[in-house]
């Protein structure tokens, strides 16, 4: 299970577009939040079944709103844990 230090570290990959190594941390755990996260990245990299499976898993459904603002959404929900 990651703790709210590794969920933002890997928000800070995912905003420096380093999309492997925010995947290798995620799989570390299934926790809502990485499931979330884990669906965000699939959205951004385009793979859109793989995304919609990890929302399915975090409870959520793929929003309409852009990759930035998806990602400081949960980035506040993790702050605040």
């Amino acid at each position: 299970m990651l703790n709210k230090d590794e969920l933002l570290e890997a928000i800070q990959l995912m905003e420096e577009e380093n999309y492997e190594e925010a995947h290798l941390v995620l799989k570390l755990s299934e926790t809502p939040e990485a499931a979330w996260l884990r669906a965000c990245l699939y959205r951004k990299e385009g793979d859109e079944w793989n995304a919609n499976y990890w929302y399915d898993k975090a409870g959520r459904i793929m929003p309409k709103y852009s990759f930035e603002a998806e990602i400081r959404e949960i980035k506040d929900l993790i702050e605040n844990l």
